[in-house]
């Protein structure tokens, strides 16, 4: 065996785990169909097989010479198994339940498939990046509580999101955000929850990425000791630095708010050109926040207003009365990059308890967030309506529309969340955390849909 000096696999293999030949790297379940993709082998032909979930012996459903397959003519809402061979070898068995969904999938995982079962079972942090050259990419790391959290798929469009196709996986690589800067792809990651803060280079459009450097040593990986969190969340140019918001802590421990930042000049793949705020702990006494224990803030979005950038936050309130309706401002110092965060206010906001971003709009001059909005206390956690809210100046927020809302459906199972957008044109585009059709719950996804808002100024 040699030193592995890569980032970037297709696929990852890890030791004593079976991925199959074929590698099945895709997977997209409709109401009655399973269409699912692989990566090449060396034959002429590959077959097919299906069953329900655990019903009878798998059964020949057809061949083809492509990598891909649609099997047709399923039940909805109904379990099936199935795999593709190629002559003597044979793919994974996956799991994939047909049904409903809203917008279009660009990968899912059921949530008792093991293909990813050293990393997770969910499919959690979309990013998404919308390339000069026209192409898209899309990224989401492979969650499960108390599980590694160590991978991350990585998909390309090339007709505007009508159709995705698998690029490569990422590991170590867990709360990933992929950004450009002057002409490279960047991945900006931590190598597990609570990890090591990473960031990694692509000049190749995100097919391959060079092993990546750490910017910041982060905790052990367990949720229960502090370390580095953070989201896929926009990086930010702002007076000739790259800024991007993250946290020190963990849930039940708290959290202090920091922001990094390197300038526009830098290489940034070399560590000494980021600088690291430091961390600010939340404080009862802060003036317009409720008293009592809070965990303080986290996935913060940098929102430039009034000539300086502040970090706006979702802020918790599940222990505090009322328990939802703010989220946090923290002013950036730009002129001194490892100051402290300074708190500037709480704010209105009807949809503070799930992750959301803030971008402004040049065109309109007002600025835009998609976010979980929530209606009473009683379901201040869930997840279940997305909404789009409009600000004229960044702190005053109002409903623009609500874009996907399912309140009739069952809220522990279902979850439209953590939304990472741009705007495209006229439009915006989004990729969003869908769990929906058999989801384990709200959280643990099984989705990630791409959508567009058309004409989003009217």
């Amino acid at each position: 065996m040699k030193k592995v000096s890569t980032y970037s696999y297709m696929p990852y293999r890890p030791l004593f785990t079976e991925v199959g030949n074929p590698y099945i790297c895709r997977v997209v379940p409709s109401e009655t169909t399973i269409f699912f993709e692989w990566l090449p082998e060396e034959t002429e032909i590959y077959e097919i097989f299906c069953r329900e979930r655990g019903n009878g012996e798998f059964f020949k459903v057809g061949e083809t010479k492509e990598t891909s397959f649609t099997i047709v003519d399923l039940k909805t809402e109904t379990d099936y198994e199935f795999y593709v061979t190629a002559g003597e070898t044979r793919s994974r068995i996956r799991l994939a339940r047909p049904g409903e969904v809203v917008g279009m999938v660009v990968n899912y995982l059921h949530p008792e498939d093991e293909a990813y079962v050293f990393s997770g079972r969910y499919l959690c942090s979309p990013s998404l990046l919308k390339h000069p050259d026209g192409y898209m990419l899309a990224s989401m790391d492979i969650y499960g509580m108390s599980m590694p959290q160590t991978m991350t798929l990585v998909y390309r469009s090339d007709d505007n999101g009508k159709t995705w196709q698998y690029q490569c996986e990422l590991f170590p690589c867990f709360w990933g955000k992929l950004f450009l800067h002057r002409g490279a792809v960047y991945m900006l990651s931590v190598n597990t929850e609570y990890g090591d803060l990473l960031i990694s280079k692509s000049i190749d459009g995100g097919k391959s990425f060079c092993e990546p450097v750490i910017l910041i040593r982060g905790g052990n990986g367990k949720n229960n000791e502090a370390g580095v969190h953070k989201n896929p969340q926009p990086v930010v140019e702002f007076e000739g630095r790259l800024w991007n918001t993250m946290e020190w802590g963990c849930w039940g421990r708290g959290f202090g708010v920091m922001v990094m930042s390197a300038s526009v000049e830098d290489d940034l793949m070399n560590p000494d050109s980021w600088s690291f705020s430091e961390p600010l702990c939340y404080d009862e006494n802060w003036e317009g926040v409720p008293k009592g224990k809070s965990n303080g803030n986290i996935e913060g979005s940098l929102v430039p207003i009034d000539g300086e950038l502040y970090n706006m936050m979702r802020y918790d309130m599940s222990m505090l009365t009322p328990n939802h309706g703010l989220m946090l401002a923290y002013r950036v110092n730009t002129k001194n990059p490892e100051a402290p965060l300074e708190f500037a206010k709480a704010i209105p906001f009807m949809a503070n308890h799930a992750k959301f971003t803030i971008k402004y709009d040049e065109i309109s001059k007002q600025y835009y967030t998609i976010a979980n909005r929530i209606l009473d206390s009683e379901n201040s956690f869930s997840r279940n309506l997305q909404s789009l809210f409009v600000s004229e100046n960044g702190w005053d927020w109002q409903l623009k529309c609500d874009l996907i809302d399912r309140r009739n459906e069952d809220r522990e199972k279902i979850g439209f969340q953590y939304v990472d957008f741009e705007f495209d044109g006229d439009d915006i585009i989004y990729l969003c955390r869908t769990a929906m059709n058999g989801a384990h719950t709200f959280h643990d996804s099984n989705y990630q849909t791409f959508h567009r808002i058309e004409n989003f100024r009217d």
